[in-house]
């Protein structure tokens, strides 16, 4: 019998390298976030996590350091990709290119370079390292906000906003009320790709705060260095649960929003 080659066997390699990177690690991980140091059942992590102020406090920072980064992020990247979107303003991609191109340099040499330049600036995470942290963080994630609105804004119906206008809207309006309903997709996905990454982040806390500031991804990294892996993979599971929660709520916004505008249209 003479074998055939078939279209469904090309997700073949995509299903292994699901179970072997994805399904298999998240055993490991519940494995030793409900089991002690001799492999039996145990809450010990939970009650641990949930009952120690240092833990807490880390989670906390995160999500702040998290919102504040994905809110500035936002309020700087929203009128640069309007700009860069605009053909009235920008008229090659050569802009474009240069907001992208720093995402073509390693993580940990982009950090290195950024607490260089800081501490020529007299920003050093010594003396500032919440000033230094958040702007490492926010040069860092800046192009994963800039990317997706940016292709949004591409696709901006400008016949509705050319009615807006002759409607008698002023630009406040028009903006209000056409162009940020229409770049609603674009904006939830720059969250996305700047909030989560954000919280599991440790490399540029730990380079730009000189150690001062731990945030979640710190912790976690920390706890499995020093051999904590049943404490540290129950933090794993939380940082997932957030991470299905931010998820859920974004997904069922978009659906939301696509309902309202099918229903007005």
């Amino acid at each position: 019998m003479r074998f055939r080659f078939q279209r469904k066997y090309l997700c073949i390699p995509y299903f292994l390298f699901l179970i072997l990177f994805v399904v298999v690690p998240i055993f490991f991980i519940v494995y030793y976030a409900f089991t002690d140091g001799t492999g039996n059942f145990s809450w010990n992590a939970l009650v641990e996590f949930f009952t120690t102020t240092n833990k807490i406090n880390v989670l906390v920072m995160s999500l702040l350091f998290s919102t504040l980064n994905t809110i500035v992020c936002l309020l700087i990247g929203y009128p640069i990709a309007y700009i860069l979107a605009n053909k009235k303003y920008n008229k090659s991609y050569v802009l474009v290119l240069l907001f992208v191109m720093p995402m073509w340099i390693n993580f940990v040499l982009r950090t290195g370079a950024t607490r260089d330049v800081l501490t020529w600036l007299g920003i050093n995470g010594g003396t500032t390292p919440y000033i230094a942290t958040m702007i490492g963080l926010v040069y860092n994630y800046l192009p994963f906000v800039i990317l997706p609105l940016y292709t949004t804004m591409l696709k901006l119906d400008k016949s509705q906003i050319e009615a807006a206008s002759d409607l008698g809207c002023n630009r406040i309006q028009v903006f209000t009320k056409s162009i940020f309903p229409q770049t609603v997709p674009g904006v939830i996905a720059a969250a996305q790709m700047v909030f989560m990454p954000t919280m599991s982040s440790y490399v540029i806390p730990e380079t730009l705060s000189e150690g001062k500031i731990v945030l979640f991804g710190n912790s976690i990294y920390l706890g499995f260095a020093n051999n904590q892996w049943n404490s540290s993979s129950f933090m794993a599971i939380i940082m997932l649960l957030i991470i299905g929660i931010s998820m859920f709520v974004t997904r069922n916004f978009t659906e939301k929003e696509d309902e309202g505008r099918a229903n007005a249209w």
